[in-house]
């Protein structure tokens, strides 16, 4: 244990390596469903004969091996895979819309980790740190909690679409959607007794209720609401183990073998035919994602220093950069860091020793893919909903008395859940920060690199600026 305490200096960050253990399971385990939601996404615009366990293959790789550097480099419990808005984007807007080849949008995504990785080098991410004021970066991290939470009530089932009211209470009497309250209701009890892994747990113990509810399917079609362990042939929320290969997959070699039909299938020229738009789009997104991540997840930790900046942000976003060349050259899209990094951090974790815990784990869910298939979203639901609470506490250091802080920090919050965007979210209050300042004679309040965020944030919202432009 002395070299994990040299190396990640846990005593000085006020933690130890069995709480570092139990937050790199936790950001895991709350993350997990990358492995298969990835493949999923993007396997509808790569056509390779084994494009699915390919793609799963490129993602745990590239998960693993850029969590576990960012621990190493910059001694943050940040976590980082594909990014889920982006592989959308790669797969519905580039390659399905736009009919770009596949390997076009990975010399794209390459491309664009390149420039990221430019910005970080020359210190302007570090500018832009030191611009934003503390107002808004404070609202970034409440806005990601609703945003958190957001999710986790949709993949609880709890909020669903509504054409009449856009959202509404989900189906409460299907056995997943109740495991999933059932689940916030254990989490929330566990918080509240302070027990030392209370969200881990949480997670734990609803995937193993999830074994006595039915399927929403199995439920429809007669399945009792609850029994023990139903007969065979009733699909149930948590798959019910039916051997040792339930858990363990000892012939990975097919998944590398799969690996070699898209990694480093790389088309420069068809990149940059795509047009300036959309690689600046990918940059912008991810740059502002990770921004906001870090910065929330920071606030959240305690490693804001006292302007509201995050030391070492020139480091995260490097790794972060490196982490979206690696994983296109590997054969997925944009790697970023994850939001869901909080839930480790809300179990204590402090150091780079809860991401590297967190990588090796994805190492070894090469092995472990069936194990990790049985974990339901009824049972991180509540995970991401308890985290969305803790995150919220920021809203306290905003000063709502005064309307020029409070308006663009109100922004910043609600477009983030309401656009299902955290660059959206950062985008608004950008635009909106310097125009209040502005108009009630607070101008010398605002950073002048502000002013060029803002015209950035304004090609976010209207794209067709560079047209008009060009």
């Amino acid at each position: 244990m002395g070299f994990f305490e040299r190396f990640f200096k846990l005593k000085e960050h006020g933690t130890n390596p069995r709480t570092e253990l139990i937050a790199g399971i936790t950001t895991f385990m709350t993350m997990a469903y990358i492995i298969f939601v990835n493949p999923m996404i993007l396997s509808n615009a790569i056509d390779t004969p084994h494009a699915f366990a390919a793609i799963m293959t490129a993602t745990i790789l590239s998960a693993a091996f850029t969590t576990i550097l960012m621990g190493l480099v910059t001694n943050y419990p940040f976590a980082l895979a594909s990014g889920m808005g982006l592989n959308a984007f790669f797969a519905f807007v580039i390659v399905i819309g736009m009919g770009a080849p596949w390997q076009a949008a990975f010399g794209a995504t390459v491309i664009s980790g390149t420039v990221f990785f430019i910005l970080a080098v020359t210190g302007i991410v570090d500018w832009m740190d030191k611009a934003i004021p503390s107002s808004l970066k404070k609202a970034v991290a409440a806005g990601i909690g609703l945003f958190i939470a957001l999710i986790g009530l949709i993949n609880g089932g709890i909020i669903t679409g509504s054409t009449a009211t856009t959202v509404t209470l989900g189906n409460l009497v299907s056995p997943p959607v109740f495991l999933a309250v059932l689940g916030l209701i254990i989490t929330a009890i566990l918080m509240a007794a302070k027990v030392r892994g209370s969200i881990l747990l949480g997670i734990l113990i609803t995937t193993i209720l999830g074994w006595f509810f039915p399927s929403a399917d199995a439920y429809a079609a007669g399945a009792p609401f609850i029994g023990w362990f139903f007969g065979t042939g009733t699909a149930t929320v948590t798959p019910i183990p039916t051997g040792i290969k339930s858990f363990i997959d000892l012939n990975i070699g097919n998944n590398f073998k799969a690996l070699g039909e898209i990694a480093f299938k790389l088309d420069f020229l068809g990149a940059l035919k795509l047009g300036f738009i959309t690689i600046f789009t990918l940059v912008f997104v991810d740059l502002f994602d990770t921004m906001g991540t870090v910065l929330g997840t920071g606030a959240r930790a305690g490693f804001l220093d006292e302007k509201g900046r995050l030391p070492k942000i020139k480091q995260v976003m490097m790794v972060d950069a490196f982490g979206t060349v690696f994983g296109a050259l590997l054969g997925t899209s944009t790697v970023t860091t994850y939001v869901e990094s909080t839930a480790g951090v809300a179990e204590g974790g402090r150091t780079g020793l809860t991401a590297c815990v967190t990588g090796i784990l994805f190492l070894l869910a090469l092995f472990f893919t069936p194990l990790a298939m049985m974990i339901p979203s009824a049972a991180t639901a509540p995970a991401l909903i308890i985290v969305g609470v803790l995150m919220m506490g920021a809203v306290t250091g905003i000063n709502f008395d005064d309307f020029t802080e409070a308006f663009p920090a109100f922004l910043t919050i609600a477009f983030m859940p309401f656009t299902y965007s955290i660059a959206s979210g950062i985008a608004i209050g950008f635009i909106s920060y310097p125009i209040v300042k502005l108009v009630s004679g607070k101008a010398k309040e605002v950073n002048w690199f502000i002013y060029v965020l803002a015209a950035i944030s304004l090609i976010h919202f209207f794209p067709q600026i560079i047209s008009w432009i060009f």
